[in-house]
């Protein structure tokens, strides 16, 4: 797990030094403050960590992580990635083994990362990126993209697509047949692989077969967190990382959705959940209290992050202050 993120000039991260991770953590702030990038460089470093020493994998980790960099953020150059004005950027992450890896680069960086410092044991577990835009309708667009080395889907679409595929070998959680129950239940049927057609399909409670094409947006994003737990390429050990959780779902889904990934935390599985939504940090702040568990918060506002945790309080952020001032106007009518 990984308890310690800090990092300074990214993007429109001025700094961030977060030494109390835990389970479940939330990103939260307006839009182009920098929770975004955040979770990219986030997922570039896990992934490196991930594919060095893997298999077949004969890159040194520079190599990996500046690929993923490079494929995550789809810049001209990485240097756009450092904040204005200043000489580097750095990212720097540590597991709860002590484990840490440190990665650098300035403003005139073409596509090559320096790796300051890599502590990290090669990693058996993996990462997934879910973005607010659901992609198995075009799973098959972002795979020949891919393929064809063009720019359009970011790295973590691809890599997403690639670990939509069928059952693989691993061990099968008690808890993870129990989300994926609560998903099932939640959406009204599962995704099934079709073997003749190869692509995935709807069924539902009624044995009835849609095409994933013409099932709404809330249900693919839902299902896919179901066949990653299904297929066994998740862990109890896994990170997912979830961008605009509230993407495409009815507040109902969402309060069930956060059950899910409550019982998958307790399992193990660490969360990464950036969100706009009032809604979202209100209901985690109930099931923080009710549950007994840390929430740390990292709030993003003109460059600057402070930390909190929800277990203690509700965040000061502009979400909240919106939220107040809308309740405010009620309150005058």
């Amino acid at each position: 797990m990984i308890k310690h993120i800090s990092t300074e000039n990214l993007g429109p991260i001025s700094q961030l030094n977060s030494s109390k991770l835990d389970k479940i953590n939330l990103i939260i702030g307006p839009n182009q403050s920098g929770k975004t990038f955040l979770l990219k460089a986030l997922y570039a470093g896990l992934k490196t960590v991930e594919l060095y020493k893997r298999g077949k994998e004969n890159r040194i980790d520079k190599e990996i992580l500046s690929d993923k960099l490079y494929w995550t953020f789809q810049a001209s150059e990485l240097g756009s990635i450092v904040r204005k004005g200043e000489n580097t950027m750095s990212f720097t992450m540590v597991s709860d083994k002590n484990e840490e890896l440190t990665y650098s680069f300035g403003p005139s960086t073409s596509k090559q990362a320096s790796i300051d410092k890599n502590t990290f044991t090669p990693r058996s577990s993996n990462t997934v990126f879910i973005p607010a835009k659901e992609i198995l309708s075009i799973r098959n667009i972002i795979l020949d993209a891919k393929e064809d080395n063009q720019f359009g889907f970011e790295e973590p679409y691809s890599d997403l697509a690639k670990a939509l595929n069928r059952t693989q070998k691993g061990k099968n959680y008690d808890s993870f047949a129990q989300a994926r129950d609560i998903v099932s239940n939640m959406v009204g049927g599962r995704l099934e692989y079709n073997e003749e057609k190869k692509e995935w399909q709807f069924r539902d409670k009624d044995r009835r077969v849609y095409e994933v094409a013409t099932t709404s947006e809330g249900v693919k994003k839902l299902s896919i967190l179901d066949i990653l737990l299904g297929n066994r390429y998740l862990d109890n050990h896994a990170v997912i990382i979830i961008d605009e959780i509230e993407a495409n779902l009815h507040p109902s889904m969402i309060s069930q959705f956060l059950e899910a990934i409550f019982m998958l935390a307790e399992s193990g599985v660490q969360f990464f959940i950036a969100t706009h939504s009032y809604f979202v940090i209100k209901r985690l702040y109930i099931l923080a209290h009710r549950k007994d568990m840390n929430i740390p918060v990292l709030s993003f506002d003109k460059g600057a992050c402070a930390v909190g945790n929800l277990k203690v309080e509700m965040p000061q952020n502009p979400i909240i202050d919106e939220s107040i001032a809308l309740y405010k106007d009620e309150i005058s009518l």
